[in-house]
């Protein structure tokens, strides 16, 4: 579909009602063609398929080889996975803070003060201190001050600034690693989010729409992701005790029922319609209007973090075709990209 991100619509974040995306067959696996067994570029293949490839490649930290050899389980935990999500039943999804929906509300009301947000933040002695170490990141830190207490955060940040800071502090618990074998996965998806979501929300802002909620919408893929992952060992661990979970299995499950995934957790926390309504627009977006902030914010995030990590991406010609900015403005979001995770490599 010429003009539409496919791979983040068919592949990325498929959903509920998505063609064959919910129907995994025989064996389970997608029909699109697969990566090839080297890196080397496959001519028949779409930049976006050669993103999706690379960007998995890396979050699951295997080759091309290991993301597509097949196991005989992989269909019967994508067929269980399916059921959970039909019948609501998904073992991992995160429970809401208990902060979120007044937080939400103040972060998304033009009339906020900076004296309402810190007054919430405040009021939670968690969210309290993980703001206080979200602003102090790389990735946020204004400067070389130490940010100390909520009042200096918002002072230095600014009210936009504690916005992101304090989305980005209700989903960071979330994204912690349970143990070591999931360690390198959660740093990486961790990173993938912040890019996707800074990236969101620099483009939301240069096409002079509310940027706020596609920060925290730009947070949500990353949490799908981690989900699916943690309900694919579930499975594993419940059903096949003599098996061990593959990056095949884990592909499959986060190309198919992400989407999906991303909306429960939008449902379960209480989310503001309009947060559903940026998932949906971009999972399905209207013909002739398909360059939502947030898809090309995913497909900028994830080139850029890529990029960023050394690993093969895409070329700059091939970036601008897939991204309706124009050169000069591109370049703008990139440069700002670019230090945000500089920044906050620098710190690792």
């Amino acid at each position: 579909m010429p003009g539409i991100l496919s791979w983040i619509m068919d592949r990325l974040f498929q959903g509920h009602g998505a063609a064959d995306s919910r129907n995994p067959a025989s064996n389970g696996f997608s029909t699109r063609k697969r990566p090839s067994d080297s890196l080397q570029p496959d001519p028949d293949r779409s930049a976006r398929d050669r993103l999706d490839d690379h960007l998995f490649c890396w979050l699951l930290d295997c080759s091309p080889r290991q993301l597509t050899t097949p196991s005989p389980f992989t269909g019967k935990i994508l067929r269980e996975i399916e059921n959970r999500l039909d019948s609501n039943r998904l073992e991992e999804l995160p429970r809401q803070p208990l902060t979120l929906p007044t937080l939400m509300r103040t972060l998304a009301s033009e009339s906020t003060t900076r004296k309402d947000v810190t007054g919430i933040i405040l009021s939670d002695a968690a969210l309290t201190d993980q703001v206080l170490q979200v602003a102090n990141s790389p990735f946020f830190k204004a400067g070389d001050q130490t940010v100390e207490t909520v009042d200096q955060a918002v002072f230095l940040l600014g009210l936009d600034g504690i916005r992101n800071v304090a989305s980005a502090s209700v989903m960071r618990p979330m994204l912690a690693a349970r143990n070591s074998t999931e360690s390198t996965f959660t740093q990486r998806v961790w990173r993938w989010g912040l890019s996707c979501a800074r990236a969101s929300e620099l483009i939301a802002l240069n096409r002079k729409e509310e940027s706020t909620s596609y920060f925290m919408t730009g947070l949500l893929p990353a949490l799908a992701y981690l989900t699916l992952r943690r309900e694919v060992q579930s499975i594993i661990r419940r059903r096949y005790p003599d098996q061990h979970a593959t990056p095949q299995m884990y592909y499959e499950a986060m190309h198919r029922f992400a989407w999906a995934t991303a909306q429960k957790v939008a449902r379960a926390w209480n989310l503001p319609p309009r947060y559903h309504a940026l998932l949906l627009t971009a999972e399905r977006p209207v013909p002739g209007n398909d360059h939502s902030p947030l898809n090309d914010g995913l497909v900028l995030g994830t080139r850029e973090v890529l990029r960023d990590a050394h690993q093969r991406n895409l070329a700059d010609d091939e970036l601008q075709a897939l991204i309706s900015l124009e050169t000069r403005q591109l370049d703008k979001v990139r440069q700002i990209l670019s230090r945000f995770l500089a920044e906050g490599l620098s710190s690792r």
